[in-house]
């Protein structure tokens, strides 16, 4: 935002002007809407003689370190739910050609299910104290809401989810196409759609429901 944005629009409210008159000027000179929204969002909303400005979002290292450590929680307990329910998938439904000697696949299946489930018990309790931690301080402060590290993971989070869901899909389609479809893959496609969706779903209507 300029400077020339800023300094217009709170010269406008001084002089009594309202926000659909600000907005219908800038509109008229060219402003792009998103910054004339961002301009008059500066300011509240309230009867006073000079315009109030609003709260502006701040960098706190405590704050970094917080959402840090929930997205990484998060992250970790995805990927470990996704192992266990592979190495579960692969033993209902072996495959010779692929898994190899019985003895083998068994001493490896058994050791990546212990790593998934070692990481759960720390990872996902941690998610689940630092989820609440942070949601808690929200609803005593709206404000933080704005946290920029808050925003930047959450799209972060959005993008690793929307673009493992776009791999899931073209996956599927490209074994549609070849005709290699199993009962295993299917159920493998599936359990990335429900925990990429799930994720991507959750943090979009989070961020729909802070723009309104």
């Amino acid at each position: 935002m300029t400077t020339e944005l800023r300094d217009f629009t709170r010269a406008s409210l001084e002089k009594g002007k309202t926000r659909d008159d600000i907005a219908g000027a800038l509109k008229s000179a060219g402003w792009p809407e998103a910054e004339i929204t961002a301009a008059l969002d500066l300011y509240a909303d309230v009867d006073f003689p000079v315009p109030v400005p609003k709260p502006k979002p701040y960098l706190s290292a405590r704050e970094v370190f917080h959402y840090l450590v929930l997205f990484a929680a998060l992250y970790v307990s995805a990927f470990n739910v996704g192992g266990l329910a592979f190495d579960f998938i692969n033993r209902a439904f072996p495959d010779v050609l692929t898994d190899g000697g019985y003895d083998g696949y068994t001493y490896y299946s058994n050791s990546g299910i212990r790593w998934n489930i070692a990481s759960l018990i720390v990872a996902f309790p941690l998610f689940l104290f630092m989820f609440r931690s942070v949601n808690n301080a929200i609803a005593k402060d709206p404000t933080k809401r704005g946290s920029r590290p808050r925003k930047w993971l959450t799209y972060l989070t959005l993008f690793l989810a929307g673009s493992t869901l776009a791999g899931d899909l073209v996956t599927l389609v490209y074994n549609v196409l070849g005709g290699e479809l199993s009962a295993r893959f299917l159920l493998k496609v599936l359990v990335v759609a429900i925990l990429a969706g799930g994720i991507f779903t959750y943090f979009l209507v989070d961020m729909r429901k802070e723009e309104r």
